[in-house]
């Protein structure tokens, strides 16, 4: 009988996320993603670029894309710089992870913008409104939203309509006030307020932990997975979603902004509730860990056999330093 080998996840995320860069490259232009011009001026579409590119862990599109893997049970086909051979299916999989992200980046132009958070320093650099005006940065935030749902509609076969319409459900819902804003809106509401834990869970539920599960169901609806498989994966994404925020809150106090790529201790000087205010520091870094293990416990059930990039995306959230 073989032995399993380790799942080497640094070996598997480097073709994606090759693969995820040039696809951001090539679709973050003045051109639709379909090549047409759209005549868009040339400083928006610098500022749009700016705010995506060359930066970032990716690990919305790496969740799609081991997601999708997940439930196709096999890895993507390898191409010839380790990416996956353009099909279909990979086209519909690479769409919905360059999507999420789009939505990511937008939401965090207006995130560091005066009017929310004042941040100044996003991915060690310049944040989009410090480089091109607040004006310039609300506008290629609107545009990366936009751009993102046509990313999930192409004018051709390649994706059926019911995928089409699936993935965009997906997105806008996790976006939108059910999602991400509604959970920026807590946020901003809860500066100087004593919040419960459970209190701030719902709020980061929504605000962090819905991105970052639908990029797991969005990987999940490229494929085909029976209805287990779809509820081990959602208590999965739910899992890390939460535990990605703990870990985000214990690094703010214990890291500095040289290595987070953004401004430690913001959260403190603007008196904003976080897990360790609320839960202590070592209690955090515990329900940090217990994350951890519904996560996994969630991959077990699922009855998938291919989830080591799960796994190790998941121990990746909640073990890493920055």
């Amino acid at each position: 009988m073989k032995t399993a080998l380790p799942f080497d996840l640094g070996a598997w995320s480097a073709g994606h996320l090759e693969n995820v860069e040039r696809a951001l490259e090539r679709w973050v232009t003045a051109d639709a993603p379909a090549g047409v011009d759209h005549g868009a001026p040339a400083e928006l579409v610098e500022a749009m670029r700016y705010a995506v590119l060359d930066g970032g862990k990716r690990l919305r599109p790496l969740l799609v894309m081991a997601a999708w893997e997940a439930v196709r049970g096999e890895p993507s086909v390898a191409g010839q710089h380790g990416g996956a051979l353009r099909t279909p299916q990979n086209e519909a999989a690479l769409r919905a992870a360059c999507a999420v992200e789009l939505i990511h980046a937008y939401s965090l132009v207006h995130d560091d913008m005066p009017c929310m958070d004042n941040d100044v320093l996003r991915r060690g650099k310049p944040t989009v409104h410090v480089k091109y005006g607040e004006a310039s940065a609300l506008l290629a935030g609107d545009a990366l939203q936009a751009l993102a749902f046509e990313l999930l509609t192409p004018d051709d076969e390649r994706m059926p309509a019911d995928r089409q319409a699936r993935l965009c459900r997906l997105l806008a819902r996790a976006a939108g006030s059910a999602g991400m804003a509604g959970g920026q809106a807590i946020d901003l509401a809860s500066v100087g307020v004593a919040l419960t834990e459970r209190q701030l869970r719902d709020m980061h539920r929504l605000k962090t932990g819905a991105l970052l599960q639908a990029s797991v169901m969005m990987g999940a609806a490229c494929g085909d997975a029976s209805a287990e498989a779809l509820a081990a994966l959602k208590s999965y994404g739910a899992a890390i979603g939460l535990a990605f925020q703990v870990v985000d809150d214990i690094l703010d106090v214990t890291a500095d902004s040289a290595t987070l790529g953004k401004t430690a201790g913001k959260d403190a000087t603007q008196d904003k509730p976080t897990y360790v205010s609320v839960l202590g520091l070592e209690r955090s870094a515990e329900h940090a860990q217990e994350l951890l293990a519904q996560a996994l416990a969630a991959l077990a059930q699922s009855g998938l056999p291919n989830t080591g990039a799960l796994q190790g995306l998941a121990d990746m959230v909640v073990n890493r330093s920055s």
